[in-house]
């Protein structure tokens, strides 16, 4: 450890921050770590303060529902205790978000949203590099095509299967920017003609067009001027037609197809929480090197291709000449998401840095700062870098997990203020993404919104950790429901409604931030995503999780069919969801028999604390197709793992 501004700080996060981030930003390490430890001094006795705060409120809950055992709900009394106890705030006024040079991936467009360990270069940069992916690949690759019929996928390319893709694509491209006359499965050319689009079919006579020519945005041809690719743009996002008959798709499609790349992943979330195991200084410093790297765009990771091995970088920015004519500006798009960064939660403590006479300190305050500092290298290049930048407005993005209303909302608020002032930022820099999955905070989320109106550009919610804390608050009312059947409960529809309902009565979509929905767990079947995660911009949600950069590109299809806008503004017009519902207990009354069988019981509890068959208990599983990591949140494990959730599941005396 080495003593710097009155704290212990370890020996990796002084290099991290010396010569990974610093060069180039006009920041001082020194400087850097006198302005740390200030915040230290004024948030750290503020977290403490609202963590003993939490557990007031805990434990005058659990007494109400101890004093209630076997008494059915009465929700308006239940409602008056928690508004004297603090844990529903009063509601105020109307009010309208006011957050500014936010980037359209997250203000205006809609799109699916992956979420990445930090840590592991390769996943990021595949996670970062997703904006743009192959329709071809994630259909011809994954269970949404079967393999009946000698369509096998196979160890090399399949014709037959890659009918059936064809098939598929033919009838999104047709559905999504249709013709004039005709289908793109009758197309045998594709061709400019006087700055539009032409499509010329197989079967003979004129060519075809888009039904709105102002679909087709851009494209890439030969020297002899034959079109190599074709942009098109639908509600804000991209589909690129690529053409090479040549190639060995291409030259088996009648226009020389070779692939349907879509704009993907706007946006994915670089995780510092749920999906690292990020625990002493020097997983910390590795976390901080990695988004450093992202925001110089010089991260790169070796891969083996062809049994060599690649290095991988960030890609490139991605160019079409513009149907308006030679003297038009070229069309330039981004080649990557944009990046935000989820930092921990207020509830844990590190001891990578700790007070002079060695008391840890909350690791959401280094969190904040390290990953500020490390966003300043988008907007303070060092000399003659290459720029690969992440935001275009000016911004850097942090998602605060697990806050417990809006008092904590401010206490971070007023954090990313400080850190702005520390390192030269102008003020408001910092955007806030704030997890809807605290039940304090689903019931307050208007107030939360109301503290963070000049700040906030994301709100999200997640059944699963947002079903941890509805067991954790009540558990002393009686034994909970199975998760599947807590999926049916009334207060899980009424959390996942008044999100999209708080986010647009308060103006936060369109215009100012995303509201987002939670991640698709079962990342092999991509067919049953395709079929219900619709769903998610049906709801009103602007973005929604997606478990790889595949997963990404399929789930992109639906905000082509989805006008999430014009969803929006239709679900404004309809009654909010009602905070009873959102209130209402989901346990049975207590000394009820258990729920299930001890069986049962025990396969529930396996479930959640992620139990293998070789016995192993609490393993966050590992394997997303694409990125290493099947999702940021197993469930709610260790909280099942103590013994205060234990003894009340079923009433049961089972243990893990």
């Amino acid at each position: 450890m080495v003593d710097i501004a009155g704290l212990k700080v370890d020996e990796n996060l002084i290099s991290v921050v010396e010569k990974d981030i610093a060069p180039g930003t006009g920041i001082e390490p020194s400087k850097f770590w006198a302005s740390f430890a200030e915040a230290v001094k004024e948030f750290g006795p503020r977290t403490k303060q609202l963590l003993e705060k939490r557990d007031v409120i805990q434990s005058k809950i659990d007494v109400w529902h101890q004093e209630r055992r076997g008494k059915p709900l009465d929700m308006v009394e239940y409602k008056a205790f928690l508004q004297s106890i603090g844990y529903l705030v009063p509601e105020g006024p109307s009010f309208a978000v006011t957050t500014a040079n936010v980037d359209p991936e997250i203000a205006t467009v809609a799109g699916p949203q992956l979420v990445c360990p930090i840590d592991n270069a390769r996943f990021i940069l595949n996670a970062a590099n997703a904006r743009w992916g192959s329709l071809l690949d994630a259909l011809y690759g994954t269970d949404v095509i079967d393999e009946a019929d000698g369509a096998a996928k196979g160890s090399s390319y399949n014709p037959v299967r890659g009918a059936k893709v064809f098939a598929m694509v033919h009838k999104v491209l047709s559905d999504t920017f249709p013709l004039t006359a005709g289908d793109y499965g009758g197309a045998a050319a594709f061709e400019l003609r006087d700055g539009r689009l032409a499509v010329v079919p197989k079967a003979g006579g004129p060519a075809a067009g888009l039904r709105s020519p102002e679909q087709f945005v851009g494209y890439t041809a030969a020297p002899d001027g034959s079109l190599t690719s074709v942009l098109l743009r639908n509600r804000g996002l991209h589909v690129e037609i690529q053409i090479d008959r040549n190639s060995a798709v291409g030259k088996g499609h009648a226009a020389g197809v070779k692939d349907v790349v879509l704009e993907s992943a706007l946006t994915a979330i670089a995780d510092c929480e749920d999906s690292v195991a990020a625990v002493d200084g020097q997983d910390k410093a590795a976390c901080y090197r990695s988004w450093a790297g992202l925001m110089r765009g010089t991260l790169t990771a070796d891969i083996l291709k062809a049994g060599r091995p690649v290095a991988r970088g960030l890609n490139p920015d991605r160019v079409w000449a513009s149907p308006a004519g030679p003297g038009a500006p070229p069309v330039v798009l981004p080649g990557r998401a944009v990046l935000l960064v989820r930092n921990v939660g207020i509830h844990l403590y590190t001891d990578a840095v700790t007070t002079a006479d060695g008391a840890p300190i909350p690791e959401h305050i280094l969190d904040a700062f390290l990953t500020s500092f490390g966003s300043l290298l988008d907007f303070r290049p060092a000399p003659g870098a290459a720029r690969t930048r992440n935001s275009r407005s000016g911004s850097s993005y942090i998602v605060r997990p697990k806050m417990h209303g809006p008092e904590e909302v401010a206490m971070a608020c007023d954090l990313f203020a400080s850190v702005e002032k520390a390192l030269a930022m102008p003020p408001l820099t910092i955007k806030m993404g704030i997890m809807d999955e605290e039940r304090r905070m689903s019931v307050n989320l208007k107030e939360a919104l109301r503290v963070s109106a000049s700040r906030v550009a994301f709100i999200n919610t997640g059944f699963l950790d947002r079903t941890g804390d509805e067991i954790h608050t009540s558990m002393e009312a009686g034994p909970f429901p199975t998760k599947a059947d807590l999926r049916k409960q009334i207060w899980l529809k009424a959390y996942e409604d008044n999100n999209v309902d708080v986010g647009l009565s308060c103006g936060l979509a369109p215009g100012h931030g995303q509201i987002g929905k939670g991640m698709w767990a079962a990342p092999d079947s991509m067919k049953q995503m395709l079929l219900e995660k619709i769903g998610h911009p049906m709801s009103g949600a602007s973005t929604a999780w997606v478990p790889s950069p595949t997963a990404a590109t399929l789930h992109a299809l639906h905000y082509h069919a989805v006008d999430v806008n014009a969803r929006q503004q239709a679900l404004k017009g309809r009654a909010p969801a009602r905070v009873e519902d959102i209130l209402t207990v989901p346990a049975a009354p207590a000394g009820s028999p258990p729920p299930a069988d001890a069986a049962a019981i025990r396969k529930e509890l396996d479930s959640c604390a992620q139990v293998r068959e070789s016995g192993s208990a609490g393993v966050r599983e590992s394997g997303w197709a694409g990125l290493g990591d099947r999702g940021a949140s197993a469930c709610r494990g260790p909280e099942l793992r103590t013994g205060r959730v234990t003894r009340k599941i079923g009433d049961s005396d089972q243990t893990l």
